[in-house]
């Protein structure tokens, strides 16, 4: 096993631990949902959302149906993925996959165990005097948009290709 690749496993499991004892923490042991939103700081607070839908809540739909194929499909992703994190070049780009991986493998064991995705985290802001709220997220979202933001500076600002002769 190559070292990028070993390093994008590595982002993976990370990704999918942090995700999940975060989770597991945040309803077991703090008890987030008796507890109701708990305000962290001015601007951050730590809310329970089961997200039924799809990224920042698209497509909400609870139906058996509905979430056999959504499971399907990312499961279809994380192969490709897989396939792709394997093939990978460059170190950021393998790592980048990684979060991506594990990320929606973390999600998807929510959706598994409860249903749903468990998101938590809420940044929010008032300006004058109207408050505007983020989507709720979780560790695996900020894996996933973290992921997303490495591969795509990979593409354009990343080592460049080698020139054909």
């Amino acid at each position: 096993m190559s070292r990028p690749l070993r390093a994008g496993i590595l982002a993976a499991l990370a990704a999918l631990v942090l995700d999940q004892a975060s989770k597991l923490w945040l309803l077991y042991v703090f008890e987030l949902g008796r507890r109701g939103a708990v305000q962290v700081t001015p601007f951050f607070d730590l809310v329970l959302a089961w997200n039924v839908g799809i990224s920042f809540g698209w497509f909400q739909n609870d139906s058996w149906i509905a979430q056999a194929i959504l499971t399907a499909v990312k499961a279809a992703a994380v192969i490709a993925l897989a396939i792709w994190m394997a093939w990978s070049r460059t170190m950021l780009a393998t790592i980048a996959l990684g979060l991506i991986i594990g990320g929606a493998i973390g999600n998807a064991i929510d959706r598994f165990a409860y249903g749903a995705v468990v998101d938590f985290a809420l940044f929010h802001v008032e300006i004058a005097g109207k408050t505007f709220n983020w989507y709720v997220f979780n560790v695996a979202d900020v894996a996933i948009v973290a992921g997303v933001a490495a591969l795509l500076y990979d593409s354009f600002l990343g080592v460049p290709a080698a020139k054909a002769p």
